[in-house]
């Protein structure tokens, strides 16, 4: 069992940053990937970026590329991400999300690629 716990959000003005992290706690030896998404009432999770845990290659979805970056601590078990230059149409719940273990190919886009999830975290940008 993982535990993954979001911390982070709030209330920041349109340009503003924040920088969002996920702490992964339980059987976190094996961890293959962690990525982070993000949901806003009635629409579908919303994949951000993903990071491959042991050799920390990533992707990022097009609505996001160069304003975030993810990032994570080996040593603390904890994944980031970096949000410069916010918009309003960032403001969702940002959720984070683990592979436990390899197992084959997977599509990252995926919020069913992804076994253990956060309870969220409420990133709100005002305009």
């Amino acid at each position: 069992q993982v535990l993954l716990v979001e911390s982070g959000g709030g209330l920041v003005q349109a340009g503003g940053s924040l920088r969002l992290s996920c702490a992964a706690s339980g059987r976190t030896s094996r961890t293959y990937a962690m990525a982070w998404f993000r949901q806003t009432p009635g629409k579908e999770r919303e994949f951000i970026a993903h990071i491959i845990w042991s050799g920390g290659s990533t992707s990022y979805s097009d609505s996001v590329k160069d304003r975030f970056t993810i990032s994570r601590d080996s040593l603390k078990n904890t994944m980031y991400l970096q949000m410069n230059s916010l918009k309003p149409e960032d403001t969702a719940v940002y959720y984070c999300a683990a592979i436990p273990a390899y197992s084959g190919a997977y599509n990252f886009v995926s919020p069913n690629s992804y076994t253990y999830w956060g309870q969220g975290t409420q990133v709100t940008v005002s305009a």
